[in-house]
């Protein structure tokens, strides 16, 4: 069995219209670790729509705040656990502001409807927070990320931090899809979009936790361990 990786996610409250949406769009919850009915749209059968999430259902629905990591040779995930709710303590909590399905190349997601500075806070601080515990980057995980263009400063943050798309390079987004076809990407997120309204709508959320996710092997996917609730 591979070591297990874990992650800090922003996940939405587990009583919120929006966890409930985004666990049925990829017809898992991470919470439990379990399956439930998936909710796609209406021309896309349901096997179809299963292919279409595969990719994100792995990683449950989330908002990467440190992107997965392998535990350094001496943290536990006790550790991690005590590190989440020491960060907690100093954060405040904030609205999630106002999002809408958008095409990110060629997979759709939920993002920011405008500039989410909050957000982009809280993913430096987190970078930052935990980074103590990651192990380094071996080299297929390297190499794998660095199969996308990067720029120099974005190589540079995959050294230091294990992932290129920190601090200024952040760009908050709730994945929904994987990588689709291009003629399947407008009529996806058109499609998605009707569902978000009718299943979320205007219902306000708020961020008022980070949570700790964990990957025991690849064959199971990620499943929350713990929530660590904002107390500042």
């Amino acid at each position: 069995m591979s070591d297990p990786r874990y992650a800090i996610y922003y996940a939405p409250p587990p009583e919120s219209a929006l966890w409930t949406f985004g666990c049925r769009v990829l017809g898992y919850d991470a919470a439990t670790a379990a399956p439930v009915p998936a909710l796609g749209p209406l021309d896309v059968k349901p096997k179809r729509w299963a292919e279409m999430t595969a990719s994100p259902r792995r990683y449950g629905f989330h908002g990467t705040l440190k992107a997965p990591f392998r535990l350094s040779g001496s943290a536990t995930e006790d550790d991690l656990v005590a590190a989440g709710r020491a960060f907690a303590r100093t954060q405040a909590p904030f609205p999630l502001p106002p999002l809408k399905v958008a095409a990110l190349g060629s997979f759709v997601a939920l993002v920011p409807d405008g500039e989410a500075p909050e957000l982009a806070r809280l993913s430096d601080g987190c970078v930052e927070a935990f980074d103590r515990f990651r192990a380094a980057a071996n080299p297929a995980e390297r190499a794998r990320r660095q199969e996308a263009p990067l720029t120099e400063r974005q190589t540079v943050a995959l050294e230091r931090w294990g992932y290129p798309y920190v601090f200024e390079d952040f760009r908050f987004h709730m994945t929904l899809t994987g990588a689709l076809a291009e003629d399947d990407v407008a009529p996806t997120v058109e499609a998605l979009a009707r569902l978000y309204a009718d299943h979320v709508g205007a219902a306000a959320t708020e961020v008022n936790a980070v949570t700790l996710f964990v990957e025991d092997n690849p064959a199971e996917g990620f499943r929350i361990v713990d929530r660590f609730v904002f107390q500042g």
